[in-house]
């Protein structure tokens, strides 16, 4: 019961912003945008609260080498959910981090109209690569303008069961080449198991959401750069997940 509880205290957390985003979006991007940081930031920081407060789920990001950061970076990092996004706004905090996420998720209500208001890279999966590719040459640029970090997930689709997939590269090279700034490698946890409703139902209760910063790397220079971060960075999260897996269940550890 309380974890259908908690699913009600979320839902009437962000159905209203959800309901009054649509109401704008065609209207005013200013608005937009205003009431998706609304959504994105002050609500997704209140629904972890709620989480935690009646189920024991916790946010734990660690501080280590947040504060070596640069002042503009890349985000690698591997991929469990939609809340994935959330997540890392909450844990950069004011840092602009923006995303390169698939185009469907325009369909999807309350997500579409974020990240399009919000300025994030929607890459078509149907069609040539070219199109992918200009649309992130076309973020590059935006980003660079707006003094924002781009955020990209190397696995291309969500793990649904939280193992680690395949990376490819051809979106993350386009991007640090576009970029021209540090990589940062992240780890994640925790996703998976709230990605749907049976999950929820299972997982909620003493779970967590981990969020780790694992290395820094200055600029590539080149593909040779670029193969060996995309490679070891592989390694690095996988390493990392496996880590957190040996922990008992409620451990606040990170």
């Amino acid at each position: 019961m309380l974890t259908i509880f908690t699913l009600v205290l979320c839902l009437s957390l962000l159905i209203p912003p959800t309901v009054l985003l649509c109401i704008v979006y065609p209207f005013s991007r200013k608005a937009s945008v205003w009431v998706s940081n609304y959504i994105t930031c002050t609500c997704a920081r209140m629904m972890f609260s709620i989480l935690k407060t009646y189920r024991s789920f916790n946010f734990l990001g660690s501080t280590e080498n947040l504060d070596v950061l640069p002042e503009r970076f890349v985000v690698i990092s591997n991929h469990q959910s939609l809340f994935d996004i959330v997540c890392y706004l909450k844990y950069f905090g004011g840092l602009k981090a923006r995303f390169v996420a698939k185009d469907s998720l325009g369909k999807v209500p309350m997500v579409g109209k974020m990240l399009k208001s919000q300025g994030h890279c929607m890459i078509p999966r149907k069609g040539s690569p070219s199109v992918a590719m200009k649309s992130i040459d076309a973020f590059s640029k935006s980003a660079e303008s707006r003094n924002e970090c781009p955020v990209i997930f190397p696995e291309g689709t969500r793990s649904r069961d939280g193992n680690l997939g395949q990376f490819y590269s051809a979106g993350f090279r386009r991007l640090v080449q576009g970029a021209s700034i540090p990589v940062v490698v992240c780890a994640l946890d925790g996703g998976w198991k709230i990605s749907s409703l049976d999950s929820i139902f299972r997982y909620l209760h003493k779970g967590a959401y981990r969020v780790k910063i694992l290395k820094v790397y200055d600029p590539p220079k080149g593909k040779e750069d670029e193969k060996v971060i995309l490679e070891e960075s592989r390694e690095l999260i996988q390493a990392q997940l496996d880590q957190w897996r040996k922990l008992p269940k409620g451990s606040m550890l990170v």
